[in-house]
């Protein structure tokens, strides 16, 4: 199992891009944390998931 924003979910082993994807958020509209540390976009298609993580996902919001 793996945390995001506090909620349990079961991704272990799943590529963050998709884990985000199957989970609703809009890849060009978030910033990731995963155990702490920033995730730069280019690594969202390479950071694999592992049982214990803890994903901190922030929604950038536009406002005028």
């Amino acid at each position: 199992m793996i945390r995001i924003n506090g909620t349990e979910i079961a991704a272990d082993n799943q590529i963050l891009s998709d884990c985000l994807k199957d989970s609703g958020y809009h890849l060009e509209r978030v910033a990731v944390a995963v155990n702490g540390q920033i995730i730069s976009k280019a690594q969202y298609d390479i950071t694999v998931l592992v049982p214990g993580d803890s994903i901190d996902v922030v929604s950038l919001v536009g406002g005028g």
